[in-house]
């Protein structure tokens, strides 16, 4: 696997729900075609020039000797760190990404800081040994396989992914799905409650609108859409007892 070299890697980031993060990759294997934030970020500020080069991902390889410097820096005013918002800390078929993620939060725990982890892959067995105020999540915006080989090309599969997270969660990690960016009807007409009760068991669901596509805005009812949407989850949420976010712009007046 190709590597990097960075100055700095542990910030605070501006995510409405996100303390502190770790960007530890520069690219993603899933490739997802929504169209991706990150991606076009990378691109538009010249890390990246092509989507070739974003799905071959490079690993940042002096990451650890980075968080040496600094978290003794910043582990005071830090609540949480997440992994991660402009790559996949457990990205298939790429163990490398997956252990340094692991070990990126075996440093983080030694110092009581809780790591928050966001993937499309499949959580693997080495995250069961780290400590229990973690909390592992998947992103979930369907469960329709040929929606997902077209938007996530390179992600695991929904059956997979979501038997992993139900695994730290009936091994007493809090679990928690972010269903964002959640599509028009216009992309694919599915049952939201359906998604919703795959993953009843977890603790915490961020919801949100799908964006930066032309396909959502040709789609006339996309405000009451999505009112209607964040609505379900809320009243889903309260029924179930799910601490719930739902993104800003997603619900409208």
């Amino acid at each position: 696997m190709k590597t990097i070299s960075r100055k700095s890697l542990l910030y605070k980031t501006g995510v409405e729900y996100g303390d502190y993060t770790i960007n530890h990759v520069l690219g993603c294997s899933h490739g997802c075609m929504y169209p991706c934030y990150a991606f076009n970020m990378a691109k538009r500020f010249g890390n990246v020039k092509t989507y070739q080069e974003w799905i071959e991902p490079k690993l940042v390889a002096n990451a650890l000797e980075i968080l040496d410097t600094e978290i003794p820096k910043y582990k005071n005013d830090i609540k949480s760190v997440q992994l991660c918002f402009t790559t996949d800390p457990f990205m298939v078929h790429y163990d490398e990404v997956s252990e340094l993620s692991i070990s990126i939060i075996n440093k983080l725990n030694k110092h009581n800081i809780k790591v928050i982890t966001l993937t499309k892959g499949i959580i693997p067995d080495a995250a069961l040994l780290t400590k229990k105020y973690n909390e592992f999540g998947i992103t979930l915006v369907s469960l329709d396989e040929k929606f997902r080989e077209k938007y996530e090309p390179g992600s695991s599969n929904y059956v997979e992914r979501i038997e992993s997270l139900r695994r730290m969660h009936d091994l007493g990690f809090k679990t928690w799905v972010s269903i964002e960016p959640y599509p028009t009807p216009n992309i694919i007409n599915q049952d939201l409650v359906a998604i919703l009760d795959s993953v009843s068991f977890v603790d915490y669901i961020v919801f949100g609108r799908w964006h930066y596509n032309k396909i959502v805005s040709e789609y006339k009812g996309a405000k009451d859409f999505f009112n209607n949407c964040a609505d379900i989850v809320l009243d889903y949420c309260r029924q179930h007892n799910i601490k719930c976010h739902i993104k800003k712009g997603t619900k409208t007046n």
